[in-house]
């Protein structure tokens, strides 16, 4: 199997500068070898000694969400990128949106912002879903009763006091599909709301969604 085999083999995944070496086993100046890859964009920096294959060479397109989860970790996607993978927004979301409990985190690469949230650990590990890609691959996103209470934890000074003043606030400013949020699961929302992260603005969105 030739270098170039064994480098397509990584497919879309990230890889490190230390799983480059057993492929340049043979070169005196491996570094060399991956400045020419980086030089002619077979190669694309996501962060330091981080890398993924250019798209446009393997012909396989690269899942942002994967690359998320990998470049800064533990993380889970989700926040406003989730929400819209789900259609629970209209809008497009470019720049992919996680949450970690690490210090909070912006790469700006080639492929975009990858921006990391930091959670605190009572509500981090829940409602989190282990999806598989079309290549075979498995990312972490938050389900979609996550996202959203994940979006109003992390929006700053967000007081809403009342289900009326909510309903509000996710139509108007969040422009949420309440159709797409009548399949929520309530009991869920409710246990985000009891891991003791600004519960009080999480039980008004449950009584919100309650409404229907």
């Amino acid at each position: 199997m030739n270098i170039d085999t064994r480098l397509q083999s990584f497919g879309e995944v990230p890889f490190s500068h230390g799983a480059l070496m057993p492929l340049l086993a043979d070169y005196r100046r491996p570094n060399d070898k991956i400045s020419e890859w980086l030089a002619d964009e077979t190669l694309l920096a996501i962060k330091r000694g981080v890398y993924v294959l250019n798209p446009s060479r393997t012909g396989q397109p690269v899942s942002l969400a994967l690359i998320a989860n990998q470049i800064y970790g533990p993380s889970y996607v989700s926040l406003d990128y989730a929400l819209s993978h789900y259609g629970l927004i209209p809008e497009a979301v470019h720049d992919v949106t996680s949450v970690t409990t690490r210090r909070a985190k912006i790469y700006d690469t080639v492929l975009g912002r990858f921006s990391y949230a930091r959670s605190p650990l009572s509500v981090y590990p829940l409602a989190i879903r282990s999806v598989r890609n079309d290549a075979g691959h498995y990312m972490l996103i938050a389900a979609p009763e996550k996202a959203l209470c994940d979006k109003l934890i992390q929006t700053p000074n967000l007081v809403i006091g009342s289900p009326g003043a909510m309903r509000d606030y996710l139509d108007r400013d969040l422009r949420l599909d309440f159709d797409e949020a009548a399949a929520f699961d309530h009991a869920l929302l409710r246990r985000i709301a009891a891991a003791g992260v600004k519960p009080r603005l999480l039980e008004t969105l449950c009584r919100a969604l309650e409404l229907e």
